[in-house]
């Protein structure tokens, strides 16, 4: 059967006058602080317009329905209701990793940590234990996923109501406007099902260690170092933004002759810019976090992994066809986001292959590649200058 429609504008109407005269009654009636602060929030979060409430409760529905489902077999690799369907999220799956791996290899923040090595072998020797651990993360963090999901379908689900685990208190506790846990009793037989349990997914990982019976200072060790991860991970992409800004672009474009003094401090202002500028996009939120990682890893190996391996590896690469390649890879991986993301504009009617907007650079990284080797060829030969850089880049003496 056809769903139901979403509210007509009158009940939102009720609904909201409904909210504005509890908060009128706590007030006239002296209530606790408590509950006044309740009816304010209340009467704050309410939908603004009757379209706006129409799209929540569409959203809202939608989420219940699908907490309702069966749950995915985990055992299942790719699990589909049809063969079709399982090839598509095993198609997507391997895209995801496609993007990671010359993401990763073509991250400038990343590159920029070679250069603390004094030597090229001992370089290679860092890269080996970066890979190493890289390996140790990707193949942890699954593991964490399988264990918590089994401890909470074994200690958690079937379980009375009135003897629920400490941790679910606390860090349902930790947000009242929106848990990051929350267990209603739904059917209210006093048995905690698996769709009555809504857990956020940015809480798992902090929550993990006390889920498995750990005091609670792990999780705190758990958030110092995710803490520690991010401030690393940012302070590197701001100094090589900053640096590069000052000087690829101001150096070697705007003012060739400007001093050493000058461009350390331009390079200050850049990253100080820079960073204002990072700190506004993220408050407003424009997406979840993973799929901000998808597309600056598949912007960063659609536009620079194709010049990287060529500037090392190939000798006829040349300047044109590094620019042609880095342009071309960028621009596809662009027109695909915006062409399929909801959220930019798009539409997933318009996925090639069903590819997921978050793996772009599957696409972007194979037309850098070809369009760096079509222009490098029909174009001049670099120098031999050029070729002698690379044969020491490849095998320094």
């Amino acid at each position: 059967p056809p769903p139901p429609p979403p509210p007509p504008p009158h009940s939102w109407h009720a609904a909201n006058s409904a909210a504005q005269r509890r908060l009128d009654k706590a007030r006239g009636r002296n209530a606790p602080l408590t509950e006044v602060r309740s009816a304010e929030r209340e009467l704050l979060d309410y939908p603004r317009t009757a379209d706006e409430a129409a799209r929540v409760w569409t959203e809202l529905r939608a989420a219940n329905l699908a907490r309702a489902q069966p749950p995915e077999p985990h055992a299942e690799p790719f699990p589909g209701k049809t063969r079709e369907e399982s090839d598509i999220r095993r198609n997507n799956f391997l895209s995801l990793v496609f993007c990671l791996m010359f993401g990763t290899a073509a991250l400038p923040h990343i590159l920029m940590r070679s250069y603390t090595t004094p030597s090229v072998h001992e370089t290679r020797v860092s890269v080996f234990w970066t890979l190493f651990f890289i390996l140790l993360i990707y193949l942890t963090m699954p593991a964490l996923a399988v264990l918590a999901k089994y401890d909470i379908y074994t200690a958690l689900v079937g379980t009375n109501f009135d003897s629920l685990p400490t941790w679910v208190s606390y860090w349902a506790n930790v947000d009242k406007t929106n848990p990051l846990i929350s267990i209603v009793d739904v059917n209210r037989d006093g048995i905690v099902q698996l769709a009555e349990i809504a857990i956020d997914g940015d809480v798992l990982t902090l929550a993990t260690p006390e889920i498995g019976g750990l005091p609670y200072v792990i999780s705190g060790l758990v958030a110092a170092g995710g803490l520690a991860a991010a401030l690393s991970t940012a302070d590197g992409l701001l100094l090589a933004i900053s640096n590069a800004l000052s000087h690829d672009i101001y150096f070697k474009i705007v003012d060739p002759g400007a001093s050493t003094q000058k461009r350390v401090t331009i390079s200050k202002l850049l990253l100080l810019a820079v960073a204002f500028i990072a700190a506004y996009v993220a408050s407003q939120k424009p997406a979840d976090i993973l799929s901000l990682v998808g597309a600056a890893f598949s912007l960063a190996g659609s536009t620079m992994f194709p010049a990287l391996v060529a500037g090392v590896f190939w000798k006829r690469a040349n300047f044109a066809g590094a620019i042609a390649g880095m342009a071309t890879g960028f621009l596809v991986c662009i027109y695909y986001m915006l062409h399929t993301n909801p959220m930019l504009g798009g539409s997933l009617d318009a996925v090639w292959f069903h590819i997921a907007p978050i793996s772009a650079g599957v696409f972007g990284v194979p037309a850098g590649a070809l369009a760096l080797v079509v222009v490098s060829l029909v174009t001049r030969a670099p120098p031999r200058a050029s070729g002698g850089l690379v044969a020491h880049i490849r095998a320094p003496e």
